[in-house]
């Protein structure tokens, strides 16, 4: 069959892809960027890529008639606060309008469970849009998930920030919300069994494992997995903000996100009933067992995909393809050289840069500028990356975003989502047996000149180390 996969860059849509593709299908996936869209060799035939923004009505067009079904996994919690909602309106709307004219027989829409009587902003967006998409002419499948618990999920990565991080903690009073937590594995089964299966059609259905647990006992059961003490006591005086400014400079996650995950987890997400179980013939695993294999797949650097590596993890408002061509004029440049021995040897080095792993030289400096930034509402260096020793284009890298990766041509561009008066960049690439490196720096009038000045004596002590380290 050939099925679109909407959010192909995210989550879900990673994982869901070589899924479709074991099963014999044609995967047309829309992205905004294909420059932020990495395909395995071995996939190549069996996938198109288009690149399609849902908010601009005319890129639908891309679209083709003769698809036989549709995965809508769309999400736009990376918005102001104030519109998000508006935003995925207006997706659904754009979405329906061009499916209705294709031969598709299924839309299949991942959404959020919406039991609770009393409904964030963020659930109610996500409820309107089921209604948007269920006017198409064309079946509509909902499966409903609260809590996803796989290696990479904003859930996990958040959870274990906290059980790692502090050993006693004063929570806010949600922490006591109940919710039904699902394994992504469970997620993907579910999904890929649905697909063009006519007993979910114009149906929706809850999907959870089979424990129901407040976000406290999630915590501890992390604690547990980790062979972790770890004491929770919940407050009731801690206001939404002051919750979201928590999870913020506790965790890797972004304010943005926190603050929208705040406002979910003071609601019951829990399943009304199991029908898809039976009729799917599903059992899903339990959340101790999804963690697990959350944490294998983390301690064997096998993880798929993560949210960090979505935009909504950083301050990205254009496509990549935006910001890959590195400028020269008004920038100010450090460049700097060296000839190498052993190519392999750096090209490993310089594709293992960061996270764990470190920058090589002067790790302090960058914890400091990471914790300042963080201070200032950017991202840090909490994000790290997603795999040790494997970087695609569109990857998250602590406070970068990968703009450009080779390892054939021995390329790798770099571009800073911390906060700056300005805008940089940072480049590696091997021409014969001489490493080049490159700081370059876009200022933003007066007080970018400054920044650039302030920062300069530290720039022989960091990048010539770094140089150093990366070819011996």
């Amino acid at each position: 069959m050939k099925i679109l996969l909407t959010g192909a860059t995210g989550y879900i849509g990673k994982r869901l892809l070589p899924i479709l593709v074991a099963q014999g299908h044609q995967i047309i996936c829309c992205v905004r960027d294909k420059n932020r869209f990495y395909i395995p060799e071995n996939f190549l035939q069996k996938v198109q890529v288009i690149e399609v923004d849902f908010l601009e009505k005319e890129t639908l067009s891309a679209i083709p008639a003769d698809i036989d079904a549709a995965f809508y996994l769309i999400h736009s919690m990376s918005g102001p606060d104030t519109n998000y909602d508006e935003l995925e309106s207006i997706s659904a709307t754009n979405f329906v309008e061009r499916l209705n004219q294709t031969q598709a027989q299924q839309i299949l829409y991942l959404s959020g469970i919406v039991n609770d009587k009393s409904l964030s902003k963020h659930l109610a967006s996500r409820k309107n849009v089921e209604s948007i998409l269920a006017k198409a002419k064309v079946p509509l499948t909902t499966l409903r998930a609260g809590i996803i618990v796989g290696s990479g999920s904003a859930s996990f990565e958040i959870i274990r920030d906290l059980v790692n991080k502090l050993p006693v903690m004063i929570t806010p009073k949600w922490l006591n919300t109940k919710c039904q937590p699902i394994a992504i594995t469970d997620v993907l089964e579910f999904l890929s069994k649905s697909l063009l299966n006519p007993v979910t059609y114009n149906q929706s259905f809850d999907i959870g494992g089979p424990d129901i647990l407040t976000y406290k006992e999630m915590l501890l059961a992390f604690a547990e997995a980790k062979k972790l003490k770890r004491y929770i006591f919940t407050i009731p005086v801690m206001t939404p903000k002051l919750s979201s400014y928590w999870l913020y400079f506790v965790t890797s996650t972004s304010y943005k996100l926190a603050s929208a995950l705040v406002s979910s987890m003071k609601v019951e997400v829990i399943c009304k009933d199991h029908r898809i179980n039976e009729l799917l013939q599903v059992k899903p695993m339990t959340y101790k067992q999804a963690l697990s294999r959350a944490l294998l797949k983390v301690e064997e650097d096998k993880v798929a995909s993560s949210w960090k590596d979505s935009l909504v993890s950083g301050r990205f408002n254009r496509n990549i393809s935006a910001h890959l061509k590195v400028p020269k004029k008004g920038c100010y440049i450090d460049r700097r050289k060296k000839q190498i021995e052993n190519r392999d040897y750096t090209i490993d080095r310089i594709w293992s840069i960061g996270g764990e792993t470190g920058w090589y030289y002067g790790d302090w400096l960058w914890s400091l500028r990471g914790f300042i930034d963080k201070l200032f509402g950017g991202v840090g260096l909490r994000r790290g990356r997603t795999n040790k020793h494997d970087i695609h284009s569109g990857d998250a890298l602590d406070f970068w975003r990968v703009l450009y990766a080779n390892k054939q041509e021995g390329k790798l561009i770099l571009y800073a989502e911390m906060k700056l008066p300005g805008e940089a960049w940072l480049e590696f690439k091997i021409i014969h047996n001489t490493l080049y490196q490159a700081a370059t720096f876009k200022p933003n009038g007066i007080l970018g000149k400054l920044y650039w000045y302030s920062v300069l004596p530290f720039h022989g002590f960091i990048f010539n180390g770094m140089l150093n380290k990366l070819i011996k």
